[in-house]
Parts: C-alpha cells; sequence; structure tokens
C-alpha cells in the first residue's frame, strides 16, 4: 500500500527524515473499508487515529430519541476517528461509518505512543492538527449560535465544495442541524436568485 498520501501530509507540518518514514511505515496499518462499514461505533472504544488515504466518512452521535447529529465528514487528506474515546480509551460518544469505500492509514494507540518516542516531531505535528481542530470545532460552535441556517450553508459550500458533491443532502441537513425539508427550500431559494 502507497503510504505517500500520508508522508506528503506530514509534510506541510513537519520534516521527516528517510529514517524516520521507515520508523513511521513500521508502526501504521493499511485498513480498507466498503461502503457503510463503521470505523467506530457509539458505545464501543476507539482503538486508532486514522488518515483518510480515499473515501468519504461521517462522523455522527445518535441521542436518546434516535436522531442522528452529523458533527463531521472526512474526505482525502483528513483525519477522524472519536478522539476522547481514542485518547482515554474509554466508551465512543460518536459513530464514525464510511459513506464510500474507503482506505485509511490507521495508528493504533500504543504506536502512536512509540512513535512520539522514536520520531519527537510527531508530537509537533500532533499538536498543530489538534490545535487546529480545536479552532475549527469552536468556529463551527460560534457560527451555529450567530448564523442562519442559510448562512450556515453558504458557509459549508464554500469551505468544503468537494463534499457537498459526495453526500446525501440529508447528511448535510443535519450537518447544519436543519430538516433536509428546510435545506431544500433554502437551495431553491439560491437557485432563483
Amino acid at each position: 500500500m502507497e503510504v505517500q498520501p500520508l508522508i506528503d501530509h506530514l509534510s506541510r507540518y513537519v520534516t521527516l527524515s528517510d529514517v524516520e518514514i521507515s520508523l513511521l511505515k513500521s508502526r501504521i496499518t493499511f485498513r480498507k473499508y466498503p461502503r457503510n462499514q463503521f470505523v467506530v461505533q457509539q458505545g464501543d472504544i476507539c482503538r486508532h487515529e486514522s488518515f483518510v488515504v480515499s473515501g468519504c466518512l461521517r462522523t455522527y452521535h445518535i441521542d436518546r430519541q434516535g436522531n442522528e447529529h452529523i458533527i463531521m465528514f472526512a474526505v482525502e487528506d483528513w483525519w477522524t476517528s472519536d478522539l476522547g474515546s481514542f485518547i482515554s480509551q474509554t466508551p465512543a460518544n460518536y459513530n464514525v461509518q464510511c459513506l464510500e469505500p474507503t482506505l485509511l492509514i490507521q495508528f493504533s494507540q500504543e504506536n502512536l505512543e512509540t512513535l512520539y518516542q522514536e520520531i519527537p516531531v510527531l508530537e509537533r505535528f500532533f499538536r498543530i492538527i489538534l490545535q487546529r481542530a480545536y479552532v475549527a470545532a469552536d468556529k463551527r460552535i460560534i457560527q451555529n449560535f450567530s448564523l442562519t441556517a442559510k448562512e450556515r450553508y453558504l458557509e459549508f459550500r464554500n469551505q468544503y465544495p468537494q463534499i457537498e458533491q459526495r453526500v446525501p443532502q440529508y447528511m448535510i441537513a443535519s450537518y447544519l442541524g436543519i430538516t433536509k425539508e428546510f435545506l431544500s427550500k433554502i437551495r431553491h431559494q439560491l437557485m432563483t436568485e
């Protein structure tokens, strides 16, 4: 399997030597998932941090009433997991499900900790990634409080144009916190403007 997409991704933030790349390769696993397969299920313990080589996934929570709430999507060159579960090794709050056939590069918690010792610059990389994820999550919370549904949809389209064509509209509606009917109405308004 080809590890180059991960190396390219890492190299945008840190520099790895050939020896470090070899060490990295020895500590990762590749996993192919078919469409609709779960990488993590709510209530299970998340065993891997995953880098998306190909495919599209959604992370969502099912509430007590059985309603789905999509938290995020992940496509090529993104990371996905239930991070809280992965770090604490406690039951996951989220499901991570493949929306397309998916290839992931995965790090177990044990292998990631070993890599931090073997390649200290990886701790810096993951710190940067976590900081960026925190900022994005914080921005999303503010947008949910302060933007209209139409403004949130326009922001989603602008920020993630590659996702809108790959996922069903009802999932985008769930991500935006609105009904699929309301999203349809917004889209119709935009086409007539």
